[in-house]
């Protein structure tokens, strides 16, 4: 079978919020995530600081602060308490099964500037072939010393390459790095989608769009905002599709994902074909 390739961001995409303001936050004291948030906008903007370098060192700070180590153990189940999207918990089989009668084998990817400890204690960490998210590098007693890894809005896009040659591995950058035939590439452009829920994930929303894949920008219904926030980049074509962010079977998304993945089993079929005559 033909591999693709479902990519999503996570927080809004398939959670209700960012996964921090769950249980995380308030664990710090915040009476509200909007608090929290502030500090890390006004150390950035004082700094000339990345955003995500910014929330990941106020986490550390603010629990050092309360004489506590950020360790690994404190995110362990935080990922229990966040609230799915109406139709998460059983879209990854569904979707599935729909991709493999087609002949497509299909792979499940994140790629967050989330915690990754948090999306890995989730319920649904195990639908995934890898988690591409921010992390820490922990000492030998388990405290968080430094980020062994940060995913930004632009270097997001470093992982839809890896994912398209399978050089999954975020510490080799040679094979990465090396020419390899488009044609032969494991999982090609055109058979990836991208789910994302706003301006975070431009760059990876066009980049696939660009190269022949397909973007969705969802949306909580609930959210006047997120919805002009997707009907903006529908608008300005940065993606191909906008959907509630409802995964039930039967719902837009549902059906809209099921079209494309039609469309790139008859493409993968008819590639069997090229330059062949008869």
């Amino acid at each position: 079978m033909k591999k693709a390739a479902i990519l999503y961001d996570f927080d809004k995409t398939l959670c209700t919020k960012d996964m921090q303001e769950y249980s995380l936050i308030p664990a710090l004291g915040y009476a509200e995530a909007s608090e929290f948030w502030a500090e890390v906008s006004a150390l950035s903007s004082k700094n000339e600081m990345d955003g995500i370098s910014a929330y990941l060192y106020q986490l550390l700070k603010k629990y050092r602060e309360q004489g506590h180590a950020l360790t690994r153990e404190a995110f362990l189940n935080l990922g229990q308490n966040i609230e799915l999207y109406k139709g998460v918990d059983t879209w990854f089989s569904r979707i599935n099964a729909y991709a493999a009668e087609r002949g497509l084998e299909l792979e499940h990817y994140v790629i967050s500037s989330g915690m990754s400890e948090i999306i890995e204690s989730s319920p649904i960490a195990d639908e995934f072939r890898r988690i591409y998210a921010c992390r820490y590098y922990y000492d030998e007693s388990g405290r968080a010393c430094w980020p062994s890894l940060i995913v930004n809005y632009t270097t997001k896009t470093q992982y839809i390459f890896r994912i398209n040659k399978q050089v999954l591995d975020v510490s080799n950058d040679v094979d990465l790095n090396t020419w390899v035939d488009p044609k032969v590439r494991p999982i090609p452009f055109s058979r990836m989608i991208y789910i994302g829920d706003g301006l975070t994930d431009v760059p990876c929303m066009r980049l696939i769009k660009e190269y022949g894949g397909k973007s969705f920008a969802v949306y909580n219904p609930i959210s006047v905002k997120a919805y002009k926030t997707a009907a903006k980049l529908i608008r300005e074509g940065r993606v191909n599709f906008i959907c509630e962010a409802d995964y039930r079977e039967g719902k837009a998304i549902d059906q809209r994902i099921k079209l494309v993945l039609d469309h790139m089993s008859a493409d993968a079929r008819l590639e069997e074909y090229d330059g062949v005559t008869e």
